[in-house]
């Protein structure tokens, strides 16, 4: 005999759970008043009688008011545990449970509704399992009896099959079923003859995994003993019923497979709980549609699954004029029309095969899994924009409402899910900067330079006010004896994400910004402190500090202002603060900044030109600035890699051609990139001043650098 592969039936539920629950009927205002006058813990107490188990009505209000009082003390895990074990375990109380908790007040951290909802699923699990092992043993000592009884006695099987709490099927290895118990037709709605002679193969379901029936086909083949699995089966009548099934083979005393034994137990009202808690953590509860997570975790499925070569597509949404909307009409409104807007998405794209997801806000995205090209996703934006081109009517009110549509098409194993979701925001964000209303498409180049916009202008601001930007100093020392002559204040970003960002990864996307100004004061407001403090502590021993400001900060009428307030409130003198201005900022004979640098020489600062000969040089400077010092730049001594440049002799006579210039005008030349003694010999010897580079020192921390110049004294 074969039995149908299917698990222990579970133990009968308690008298209340096979009731029908009565429609909940509408409260009268009086009633709803009254409800409204309750205290929580009676609210609570109410909803466990209408949710009774067979209880005693005291037993029922002392158990409302002992887990009412664990909730009110922040134990709602407790709660949810205590009440299962009292068997309240409709899922219809748990929804309502859920409810009440989160209309009610509380002054508790974190999310009791949630909490108690975790902890029921939990406690329900345990009991259920508690009962499944409860079962498999009797399951066990009824299959040792069963093989007893086909041995010695039919009689006394036969009274163990008939009265076991959980459904038995019995078939042949053949996979014809033989027999089945009471406890089974009645999980199936079937009689007798409904299932006696049809063929366990019979009862698959669309749900079932290959492994069950390949489990199956090892079984009845020798291969092994037993499996379990969960397994939905069809009733008689058409219905769903969810099982945990248990299969073993039945082996006559010569160990030849003669029967197998199905053991069903029923789990449809755990598994429709577990269903409705999945449901609610992967959608969103105002549109229904797949939320932020169910999103992204199907799109990483894709990513983990595509065939080579397979293309995505995405289009990211964000709607136009919706602020206006919620401003000017309310958020009930607002709501109204994210939930018509979803609907006009899923209705136009869903048919497509395409996922629609709420990101949140009035944020949606369409996830295109099977994409031949950028036309496909064009093609799909396209529909986005024609499904909200015609007006939505909410209470009266005609709103047009657009969006915008950032487009993105790739092959899967050119970029992760989060950068690709990253890329088409950003897309899109060009879109609405050109008026909105219409789809932008992804260019690398773009997104590239959008990337480090987009970085410094959304997390500058929150970097400087929690601290993430620091500075570094590095040494420039004398060539003729290599004594510290000054250090540059070098500033660092220490990036959550990206790790440690130096100046030029950051710096020019702040100057194009404008950011780079708060940034700027804060750099000179730094340097400035740390230099005082050295003034302070080592008198004559402390160094000149150079700080880098960018043709936008020399070019701000409120330099001078900040400057002189830093000066005073940290109380440096001014002749220890220099500095230095790129020569590649182009500074005309009437530039405004031209007027703001003699402003800052006059209070006693000193001024150098920075990266000297990167560009064409501009010998004006000489004249026009009031210079202290000139910067040459690294290029002249090698390239960053570490190769000589080309025509080298040619570049060292240009360098002592400086060396002289500077001479004559009383200027200071500092050479850059200093890396070996050699360098630093043959620089000194055509008369450059002072040097910097790794030779000298690398940026370090302020307390490194005072070892250095303690030394050095």
């Amino acid at each position: 005999m074969t039995a149908d592969p299917q698990g222990p039936a579970p133990p009968p539920d308690p008298p209340e759970a096979g009731k029908a629950r009565a429609a909940p009927e509408a409260a009268s205002p009086r009633e709803t008043a009254r409800e409204s006058a309750q205290t929580f813990p009676e609210r609570w107490t109410a909803m466990l009688r209408r949710h009774g188990t067979s209880l005693h009505p005291t037993k029922v209000t002392a158990l409302g008011a002992r887990t009412a009082a664990m909730i009110c003390e922040g134990r709602p895990a407790s709660a949810a545990t205590t009440l299962v074990g009292a068997h309240f375990t409709d899922p219809d109380l748990l929804v309502e449970a859920v409810g009440l908790l989160r209309r009610a007040p509380s002054s508790q951290t974190g999310d009791p509704a949630g909490a108690f909802a975790a902890a029921w699923a939990i406690a329900l699990r345990e009991r259920t399992l508690r009962q499944q092992e409860t079962i498999r043993t009797a399951a066990d000592v009824a299959r040792r009896e069963a093989e007893q009884a086909l041995h010695a006695s039919e009689a006394r099987f036969r009274a163990l099959f008939e009265h076991a709490a959980v459904g038995i099927g019995v078939g042949s290895v053949e996979g014809e079923i033989l027999a089945a118990n009471r406890s089974l037709l009645e999980m199936f709605g079937a009689r007798l003859e409904d299932l006696r002679g049809r063929a366990v193969t019979e009862l698959v379901h669309p749900e079932d995994t290959p492994e069950i029936w390949q489990a199956y086909e090892d079984l009845i083949g020798g291969k092994r003993e037993s499996f379990q699995c969960d397994k939905p089966y069809y009733r008689q009548d058409g219905e769903v019923v969810w099982t945990h099934l248990t299969v073993s083979l039945i082996r006559d005393e010569d160990g030849t497979p003669r029967y197998q034994v199905a053991m069903l137990e029923d789990i449809t009202d755990r598994y429709r709980l577990q269903e409705r808690l999945h449901h609610q953590a992967t959608h969103d509860p105002l549109t229904g549609l797949p939320n932020r997570a169910a999103f992204f975790e199907r799109l990483e499925e894709l990513f983990a699954t595509a065939a080579p070569g397979a293309h995505f597509g995405l289009c990211y949404i964000d709607l136009d004029r919706f602020k206006i909307v919620n401003d000017s009409l309310g958020h009930a409104t607002g709501d109204q029309l994210l939930v018509e807007v979803a609907g006009r998405l899923a209705t136009a794209l869903g048919p497509l095969g395409h996922t629609v997801a709420r990101l949140g806000g009035d944020e949606f995205v369409v996830l295109l899994e099977h994409c031949d090209g950028e036309h496909d996703a064009v093609a799909a934006a396209r529909t986005v924009l024609g499904a909200l081109r015609e007006p939505i009517l909410i209470d009266g009110h005609k709103l047009a409402i657009g969006a915008s549509v950032g487009v993105l098409e790739r092959p899967v194993g050119t970029i992760t899910p989060g950068a690709a979701v990253r890329a088409a925001d950003l897309t899109l964000y060009r879109a609405k900067e050109a008026g909105g209303a219409r789809w932008t498409l992804y260019d690398a180049r773009t997104n590239a330079e959008a990337v480090s916009r987009y970085t410094v202008s959304v997390r500058m601001p929150m970097a400087l006010d929690r601290g993430e930007f620091f500075l570094e100093y590095q040494p420039l020392c004398a060539l003729t004896d290599g004594s510290l002559a000054a250090v540059e204040a070098l500033v660092r970003w220490r990036h959550p994400l990206l790790g440690i960002l130096q100046p030029d990864e950051f710096v020019p996307a702040a100057e194009e910004t404008g950011l780079i100004l708060p940034l700027g004061r804060w750099i000179l407001s730094q340097a400035c402190a740390q230099a005082a403090d050295w003034q302070r502590r080592y008198g004559r021993l402390a160094p000149q500090v150079n700080v880098n400001i960018t043709a936008r900060q020399a070019r701000n009428k409120g330099l001078v202002a900040d400057i002189g307030r830093i000066l005073a409130d940290t109380n440096l003198e001014p002749g220890l603060l220099q500095l230095e201005i790129t020569e590649s900022t182009a500074l005309g004979p009437r530039d405004e900044s031209l007027r703001v640098l003699n402003a800052l020489v006059d209070k006693g600062i000193t001024l150098a030109v920075d990266d000297f000969g990167t560009g064409w040089s501009n010998l004006a400077y000489l004249r026009d600035l009031p210079l202290s010092g000139l910067k040459l730049s690294s290029s002249f001594i090698g390239e960053p890699s570490g190769e000589p440049v080309p025509d080298s002799d040619v570049a060292w006579r240009i360098i002592g051609g400086l060396a002289d210039l500077s001479r004559s005008l009383g200027l200071t030349l500092t050479a850059e990139g200093v890396e070996t003694r050699e360098t630093a010999e043959r620089l000194r010897a055509l008369g450059c001043d002072w040097g910097q580079g790794w030779y000298f020192g690398r940026p370090v921390t302020p307390e490194q650098l005072e070892e250095l110049f303690l030394a050095n004294h």
